[in-house]
């Protein structure tokens, strides 16, 4: 088991074959052959990953889990997402909040994923410059972005900035077993993170505004996530520039510390884990009045940048 802490919230890592996880007065218990080896208060938990093979959990600590609004994520060898328990309620209007998403009209769910795709190419800038690479084609995507982003300049942005941060001859594969799982388990992170925020603002998580597939019952908050992206980008360069690509227990520490990362947001700084809540609630509320305000961070300085996953 890892504690991944210092942060606001903490993730959860069971790496370890053989663990049994329960609840207990408050706390998530982790067992192995009957012994007690670990324990953390329910109430920090922002989310468990599990990795490890035949790991068995109480049905009461997924109950309590749920109650919290804390995602169980079940992870294949790639360190990529194969199912996320989440609970079946999540806000005191939850069931008005959902008419609102579903009847929202599509003008203001091109608009919504029109900023979404900006945000996302604006930090994608800042984690360039902050390599010393230059984001000026970047820049100008960002100013042709347009409704519903028609002209698909994400993917073009997309092909521009892969060679850049991680090198010529990388190609991102969900299976490889490289960077590409270094950057599989940081994207878990933070779609758990989302997909948390997602409920807790009483949407759906199913219902996205560009990601569609029909068999992807976490569209939304692959939505959602994408302007937080790059910080995992940022994150996995250094790790392998440092410490090659493994998926250790250091590298899952710098990664799960990304949720308390503070971006600027409005007039003040907050932590990704409290901005992804305040960009869902936002979103919500919009779909609730009509009218898009959505509340996108900025890229943090260069400096901080350059410094993740040092």
């Amino acid at each position: 088991m890892g504690a991944l802490e210092g942060m606001v919230d903490r993730i959860v890592d069971i790496a370890t074959d053989g663990r049994h996880l329960s609840r207990d007065r408050g706390f998530l218990k982790v067992s192995e052959k009957g012994a007690e080896v670990g324990r953390i208060p329910l109430d920090e938990i922002a989310a468990v990953i599990v990795h490890a093979h035949g790991t068995s959990w109480s049905n009461s600590l997924l109950a309590e889990l749920a109650d919290r609004g804390a995602p169980v994520v079940i992870c294949g060898t790639n360190h990529a997402p194969r199912s996320v328990l989440m609970p079946l309620e999540g806000h005191h209007a939850q069931g008005a909040r959902l008419r609102a998403q579903w009847g929202a009209k599509l003008p203001l769910i091109k608009q919504a994923w029109k900023q979404v795709v900006c945000a996302k190419i604006t930090m994608q800038s800042a984690a360039l410059a902050s390599t010393g690479q230059s984001a000026a084609p970047l820049h100008m995507m960002i100013r042709k972005v347009s409704s519903g982003d028609s002209g698909n300049l994400e993917a073009q942005a997309a092909r521009y900035y892969w060679p850049r941060m991680m090198g010529d001859t990388f190609r991102r594969d969900r299976e490889a077993q490289d960077a590409n799982a270094l950057l599989n388990y940081g994207y878990t992170v933070l779609r758990a993170a989302t997909a948390r925020a997602v409920v807790a603002a009483g949407l759906h998580p199913g219902i996205g505004l560009h990601h569609a597939h029909r068999a992807n019952g976490f569209a939304l908050a692959d939505d959602l996530m994408e302007p937080f992206r790059p910080l995992v980008d940022c994150t996995v360069r250094a790790l392998v520039a440092r410490n090659g690509d493994q998926v250790d227990s250091e590298a899952k520490q710098s990664l799960a510390r990304l949720i308390s990362l503070d971006l600027p947001l409005g007039d003040a700084t907050t932590p990704v884990s409290v901005a992804l809540g305040k960009l869902a609630t936002s979103l919500g509320q919009s779909f609730e009045t009509g009218q898009l305000a959505l509340a996108l961070p900025s890229p943090p300085d260069a400096s901080e940048l350059s410094e993740l996953g040092a």
